[in-house]
Order: structure tokens, then sequence, then C-alpha cells
């Protein structure tokens, strides 16, 4: 017996690859496995119940119990586009400690929800989580755009995450992922001001404490400079297109 375990994020990849390997080995032995970094937008919540519930398929969720901005404080780091210690810590520790208790790398197989447009981190993932197996189901034909994942979802009559309804291009950390560019940080200023300003104060303690520190970076002359979610917002409130 076989067991499969999907990394299932809330994000509308990991729905498609929940998808395509309960049709194919069905759902007896099928896992969701999320991690909760606690600072999810509820409605991430609402679609990993709901998809569960259509697959018929309770999920686990797992957690280390902190927030990205205090693993930041934690790690005297400040996440950036680079290096997020936020996924290592919130995410993938908390899931490898659950596999290393219930699932046998010999009899286990993994499921991440990368697309076909992705392929290049395969190899890197594949390392991340040995010994286990690792398949992505979505980077096999039919290729499915992310459009297509989410028409798909709703064919299955699945109400599909709020995020990509407002604009976002993946479905975590209620938009203000320290993974994102300067485009998503202005989008999130437009549609969810408070969510900006809420983790532009986080940045703020950061660099009290850090120094002059930033999750994102601007480029003068060739060099790479800090660029504050608050000098963003300003420049974005000047209208300065630079911004």
């Amino acid at each position: 017996m076989t067991r499969h375990i999907v990394q299932f994020s809330g994000g509308i990849g990991s729905w498609a690859t929940a998808m395509r390997v309960a049709a194919r080995y069905g759902t007896q032995d099928l896992v969701l496995l999320a991690a909760d970094t606690k600072t999810e937008d509820p409605d991430l919540w609402r679609f990993v119940d709901d998809a569960g519930a259509h697959l018929g398929v309770t999920p686990v969720i797992v957690a280390d119990g902190r927030t990205p901005w205090q693993v930041f404080a934690d790690q005297r780091f400040l996440g950036n586009a680079r290096i997020a210690p936020c996924s290592v810590h919130l995410k993938q520790r908390p899931c490898r400690a659950w596999l290393t208790q219930h699932a046998d790398p010999v009899d286990t197989v993994l499921y991440v929800g990368i697309d076909w447009s992705e392929h290049r981190r395969v190899p890197a993932i594949e390392r991340g989580w040995t010994p286990w197996t690792v398949k992505f189901p979505m980077c096999e034909p039919p290729y499915l755009s992310k459009q297509q994942m989410l028409d798909w979802a709703r064919t299955e009559r699945l109400r599909t995450p709020r995020l990509y309804e407002q604009g976002f291009q993946h479905n975590n950390c209620f938009g203000a992922c320290v993974r994102a560019g300067q485009r998503q940080w202005l989008h999130l200023l437009e549609v969810a001001p408070h969510r900006f300003l809420a983790a532009e104060a986080e940045e703020e303690k950061l660099r009290r404490r850090l120094g002059n520190v930033a999750i994102l970076k601007q480029r003068r002359a060739g060099v790479s400079y800090p660029l504050p979610l608050r000098e963003l917002r300003h420049r974005a409130q000047r209208g300065d297109q630079t911004a």
C-alpha cells in the first residue's frame, strides 16, 4: 500500500494536484497536508475545508505556532524574495516533522503543486524532501494554466479562493508575502491598504531592531538598496512612476 500525501497549501495548484492524484489512485490512502502560518486569509481555510469535503478527505493541519514576523524577529533576519526563513520554519519543518512521525519513505509519495511553468524548481524540491519520493502532477500533460485550474474548480462547484478574485497570483500570506515583488505590494496597497499598513508596521519594528533592512530592493546606478514598504507607499501616494 502506497500513501499519497499532497502538500496542500490552499492554492489552486495544490488543489488541482490533489484532484489528479485522487483520480489516479483514489482517496483511501490520500492525505492533504497543510501548514498553518498563522497569517493566511481565513478564506484559504474555507477553501481547504471545502476541497477536503469535496474529496472526502479531512485535511491534516500542522503548525509551528509563530507568524512569519515572529520568525524574522527570532532569526534576526527579514525575509525577502531570495531568502524566506518563514517558509522553512512555518511550512517545511512542521510538515517534515509530521512526515517523519507518520510516513515511511519506503511506501510514501509526496506531491507538490507547482505547475509546468515552474518546472525549473523540481530538482531543488526533490533534494529538499529527501528521503521521500516527490512527484509533480501539474508539471505533466495535459498542461493547465492557473486560470484553467480555477475554471476546473468552478465546474466542480467549488468557490475559489478570494485572493485570486482580488487579482493576486497566489493564495498565501493574505497577499503580503515577502517573496512577492513591488508589483504585488502595490496591488495589496490598492485593494487592501489595511493589510499593507499592517505589514509596513511589522517591517518598521524590525528595521528599528535590525537596521536598514527591507523586504524589497531598489537599484540605483547598478547598486541595490533596501526599499522599505513605507517608502514604496509614499512614492505610490505621490504618483511617483519609479514606485
